[in-house]
This record gives structure tokens, C-alpha cells and sequence, in this order.
């Protein structure tokens, strides 16, 4: 397996090694380690693994996942320290950038599709959006090329149901 395989089945079936929306903070825990930084506010907490960013909001003393985001574009300075033991062993060594046409091409493998996103909020310029309808998760893609990436390079991955409520 490779590092184009971890993006795909996350964009084709919105978890991280099983575990995603809806999974309380030990089943992460369990899966990618201890190895993370915590910022708590409140209710909310933000677990930052390098590569893989989950928000948890906390109920009754339970913290509950409603969030996960696949920071690639951190992989573009540290590959290495940036991914998860837990990932790197299950997909090998992970490229500091991923472009589009490869995982759109390796979600077509796993029978989803990828759709445009219309730009309602006016930020085509930077970045383009995508979606998988039959996972909900969205793709953003740079649009343009400077001095942190190049065009048609995969930005990050967004499994959040909750932020993408009522936009299809």
C-alpha cells in the first residue's frame, strides 16, 4: 500500500485506520498513538498528529470526533516526523506532495467520483474544491502555484459532516 492508497480510502470511505467521525478520543488514541499535541477550549478539543488534525467536542465527559482533516500539505517540509507510526506502517513512506489527478484516478478505483465544488464564497483564485458524493469528504486542491506548492497539488482532505451540513 502506499501513501496515494491512505488518501484515497479516506476521501472513498471517510476514516483513518477504521476509526473516524463519531469515535471517542481513546479508539484515536488507540489507533494512531499518543504521540500528538492537544489544544482544549471549552468543550472542544483539537488533536494535531502532523498529517492528520481531529476536532473532538466533549459531552457528558465523553469526547466525541466530529472532525478530521488531512493536512498533506505539511508533508511538503517533514515527511517524516509528520505521519503517524501507525500510518507509516501501514502505507510505507508517505511523498512530501500528492496531485490531484493521482487520487482522483485512485477514488475512481474504489468506484467513488470526484465532483467540482461551485465557488460560492469567492476563493477560486488560491484554492479549487472538490467532493466525493459518496462520502461527503472534500478535497481541496492549490489552484495556483507559489512559493508553498504547485498548482493541481492535493492541499488537504476534510471528513466533517457537521462543517459541511447543508452545502450537498
Amino acid at each position: 500500500m502506499s501513501d496515494l492508497d491512505f488518501y484515497a480510502h479516506v476521501a472513498a470511505r471517510g476514516d483513518v485506520l477504521g476509526v473516524g467521525i463519531g469515535a471517542q478520543l481513546a479508539e484515536w488514541e488507540t489507533e494512531l498513538g499518543a504521540d500528538c499535541l492537544d489544544t482544549e477550549d471549552g468543550s472542544l478539543l483539537r488533536r494535531d498528529y502532523g498529517l492528520v488534525e481531529l476536532s473532538f467536542q466533549e459531552d457528558g465527559g465523553a469526547w466525541s470526533c466530529f472532525g478530521v482533516s488531512v493536512q498533506v500539505h505539511r508533508l511538503r517540509w517533514d515527511t517524516e516526523s509528520s505521519v503517524p507510526a501507525a500510518l507509516r506502517g501501514a502505507y510505507g513512506e508517505f511523498a512530501p506532495s500528492t496531485r490531484f489527478e493521482s487520487l482522483a484516478s485512485a477514488i475512481a478505483g474504489l468506484g467513488c467520483s470526484v465532483e467540482a465544488e461551485p465557488d460560492e464564497d469567492g476563493r477560486a483564485g488560491a484554492i479549487h474544491r472538490y467532493r466525493v458524493p459518496e462520502s461527503g469528504v472534500r478535497i481541496f486542491v492549490r489552484a495556483d502555484e507559489d512559493a508553498q506548492g504547485q498548482a493541481g497539488e492535493v492541499r488537504s482532505l476534510s471528513v466533517s459532516p457537521a462543517w459541511w451540513h447543508g452545502t450537498g
